[in-house]
């Protein structure tokens, strides 16, 4: 890929070990390697407490695949086969949105019984604390900064994902469900985390 330093690795192992010498703004992991899953290295990356961008790569598009490397931490999902030209245009978002992550302005917000300091990337609901991913952070905080405003999904691309309009993601329903299920009191009838229906999103605080 013109313009970037690009390194691979044959097996999960070596991967790992080039991995936790750092200096990478983005990682692609396939989930099917000869020694371990994509899924254990993905585990094993965020344990160590490396933060660089990872995108996952399958040849299995269901849904329960989407969620298991979302769970364990990746940043979003390809399945094969895929063109080229989106793998790339992934990446270099994935990299900008890595390499921005510490200049952003954070702030703290407070709605119903939550308190986020987007700062110290930390979240309470009536007081306890509750455990939020970098990417769920950054999307809550892009809403709570348009509360009140309706935004499209191909807006949330962009913004938080840092995506081209032609781009087609299915992890913002995956994180909209996810921010839900742990900050909303009813997450099936959600009062702050709102679906405007053939239009997109609206936070209310």
């Amino acid at each position: 890929m013109d313009g970037y330093q690009v390194e691979s690795a044959t097996s999960a192992e070596r991967g790992m070990e080039r991995a936790f010498a750092g200096g990478f703004d983005l990682l692609i992991l396939d989930v099917m390697l000869p020694d371990k899953t994509g899924y254990q290295v993905c585990r094993e990356v965020r344990r160590r407490g490396i933060d660089a961008a990872i995108l996952m790569l399958t040849t299995r598009a269901h849904a329960s695949e989407l969620v298991v490397g979302l769970r364990l931490g990746a940043d979003d999902y390809m399945a094969k086969p895929f063109e080229p030209a989106e793998l790339l245009s992934r990446v270099e978002s994935l990299v900008r949105r890595s390499r921005m992550q510490h200049g952003i302005v954070v702030k703290n917000f407070q709605f119903g019984d939550v308190e986020v300091d987007f700062e110290r990337s930390e979240t309470r609901k009536a007081g306890r604390p509750v455990g939020m991913a970098a990417k769920e952070m950054q999307l809550l905080r892009f809403l709570v900064n348009n509360r009140q405003r309706v935004v499209s999904r191909e807006e949330i691309l962009q913004k938080v994902w840092e995506y081209n309009s032609d781009v087609s993601s299915r992890t913002i329903d995956v994180h909209i469900a996810w921010l839900r299920q742990k900050l909303e009191d009813n997450p099936q009838s959600p009062k702050h985390i709102e679906t405007v229906r053939g239009k997109g999103y609206r936070f209310t605080g």
